[in-house]
């Protein structure tokens, strides 16, 4: 996809619906792999193809509770975006300082929502370098330069230089401009407490931003695991509820929670990952 054009269905893409999202997180988790989000904050664009994401599930929703949810105790106001209808964004704060962007599944008033992990910026490159606070070194004469909303070339090796209308960003960089949940949301725009609630459905405008959601077919082949950085039993194979699309190089590095490590070995599954198909 080049230029300002949105996707359209001509590019295998489609407007996610209501339905696509009324199943719990775990299920939905993995068909918003090769998804784009396309925001529009104060009138600038950013579009992400999602190659990784975490499914997080609410108290009473499926069979198993999920000890590393933030609904696992119940409605809260933190969590209340989780508990409402789907296709709303829950973005929360981590840490204090990262907001981070979840979509919303399941039927409304269930609680439950999926962590957009990781992803390739495909349009809007600069506007995600500038978010996240990179400064591109002086372009070189003899680099073509690619215009703001251009083709830019998602997930290049750590090799590589890509010039952009305002300098040149190394691979690494680029690789890494939405590479984890809290460069993701960086890169988006999205904020906390500010955007939390937003339809990326409906596109409508919420705080002085849009946002929307659009699927993509099904993937040949997905790899999951245990969620990272989820502390003790919810970050290890008992909740291999992380999903990822393989070889990807935008997809973040797995890490132990605290005790997960000891949680895992423990219980004999210390594994970090398989491959569906």
């Amino acid at each position: 996809m080049t230029g300002t054009r949105l996707p359209s269905v001509g590019d295998g893409l489609r407007p996610a619906r209501r339905e696509d999202l009324l199943a719990l997180p775990l299920e939905v988790a993995p068909r918003l792999l090769g998804a784009r989000l396309r925001t529009i904050v104060d009138g600038a664009a950013v579009q992400l193809r999602i190659t990784e994401v975490e499914a997080y599930h609410g108290k009473g929703a499926g069979p198993v509770p999920d000890p590393g949810s933030h609904a696992r105790m119940g409605r809260t106001a933190r969590n209340a975006t989780m508990w409402g209808e789907p296709g709303h964004l829950y973005v929360y704060l981590s840490h204090g300082i990262h907001s981070c962007v979840n979509v919303v599944c399941g039927p409304d008033g269930v609680a439950g929502g999926v962590l957009l992990r990781a992803g390739a910026v495909e349009l809007g490159v600069d506007l995600a370098a500038e978010r996240r606070g990179i400064r591109p070194a002086a372009q070189p004469a003899a680099r073509p330069v690619v215009s703001r909303f251009g083709s830019e070339r998602p997930g290049a090796s750590t090799s590589d230089r890509v010039s952009t209308e305002f300098g040149t960003l190394s691979g690494r960089e680029l690789r890494d401009l939405a590479r984890g949940p809290g460069r993701f949301g960086q890169a988006s725009g999205l904020r906390h407490p500010r955007h939390d609630g937003i339809d990326a459905l409906t596109g409508a405008e919420w705080e002085g931003a849009r946002a929307e959601l659009w699927l993509a077919d099904p993937l040949a082949e997905v790899a999951s695991g245990p969620r990272v950085g989820v502390a003790g039993h919810a970050g290890t194979d008992a909740f291999p509820w992380r999903f990822w699309i393989p070889g990807d190089p935008t997809v973040s590095p797995f890490r132990w929670g605290r005790g997960a490590a000891e949680a895992a070995a423990a219980a004999d599954t210390p594994g970090v990952g398989s491959v569906l198909k």
